[in-house]
């Protein structure tokens, strides 16, 4: 079975208004080239599911979210991401903001295809009075209250690996696969963009399947994008890119500023991009970021 596809191919299986999750974390492994695509495309009225980074940023500049939940949308060195700090004060997304804990458990309700999962977190604070669809439940056994997180289903899930083979066994070497597992089942479609495809055969090498944190059934599309998450980090292949997303963010203090970089960076498509940014070796020199 090939799974492979462009990443117009992905898209195309997209449509308006669906829920789509994003895995990595801030500007940590994220499917950058895939979230281009959409930007290049009319795909509009998305929910998106996410530990956001630039890829909710660039989503919200583009006009391209109806709904948000998320736990942060950060470029962690800047804090908080510039387009989606302008999108949420000027009121122009639906949200459910929620604790770090309690999208990892929606996520995983969704993957267990059960309706919610209790929990302790969030009782006695402002996340349950700004989200009216979560709801306390007492528990049957000892009669207290817990949180009852909902399921966090998806129409699909974009993510980002570091090796995957044309069947769909992704490989992820960084030292934290955030929740990208779960995005992967908690979807009905999941789709992955790729540093290097490879054949099955080498997943049966030493240790190398110890890296492979969900099932080749939950995959559905492979991209093989090389750079595809930059200028994210996919660790241990490059760091994030700290100046382009310095020159990201100043983009969205300027009058126009948005136009300019995604004339620059996206509408010119991915080879363009790669180019611009000064080329693969450039990205694979990009060191690790510390923490």
């Amino acid at each position: 079975m090939n799974k492979q596809m462009s990443a117009r191919d992905v898209v195309a299986q997209l449509k308006d208004g669906m829920t789509i999750g994003i895995g990595g974390w801030g500007p940590r492994r994220k499917p950058m080239a895939l979230v281009r695509e959409i930007l290049r495309s009319p795909l509009k009225d998305l929910t998106v599911v996410a530990y956001g980074g630039a890829d909710v940023g660039m989503l919200c500049a583009a006009g391209k979210i109806r709904k948000l939940v998320f736990a942060f949308v950060s470029l962690d060195a800047i804090p908080l991401e510039p387009y989606f700090r302008q999108a949420r004060q000027a009121g122009e997304l639906e949200v459910m903001e929620i604790d770090e804990g309690m999208l990892m458990l929606g996520l995983k309700a969704a993957a267990m295809r059960v309706p919610f999962i209790p929990t302790r977190i969030g009782l006695g604070t402002d996340v349950i009075r700004y989200n009216p669809e979560i709801k306390v439940i007492g528990s049957p056994y000892d009669g207290k209250d817990w949180v009852a997180m909902p399921a966090l289903p998806l129409d699909a899930a974009l993510l980002h690996v570091d090796r995957a083979s044309a069947r769909g066994v992704c490989q992820v070497r960084g030292p934290d696969i955030y929740m990208d597992d779960l995005f992967a089942r908690a979807a009905r479609s999941t789709y992955v963009s790729c540093e290097e495809l490879v054949d099955d055969a080498f997943f049966a090498q030493g240790d190398e399947a110890r890296y492979v944190h969900w099932e080749r059934a939950a995959t559905t599309g492979v991209v093989h994008l090389p750079g595809g998450a930059h200028p994210a980090s996919c660790t241990p292949a490059y760091g994030v890119d700290q100046a382009h997303l310095r020159l990201y963010a100043a983009s969205a203090r300027e009058e126009g500023g948005w136009a300019r970089y995604a004339e620059r960076y996206v509408e010119a498509g991915e080879a363009a991009y790669i180019d611009a940014v000064g080329g693969l070796a450039a990205i694979a020199k990009l060191p690790a970021t510390v923490y």
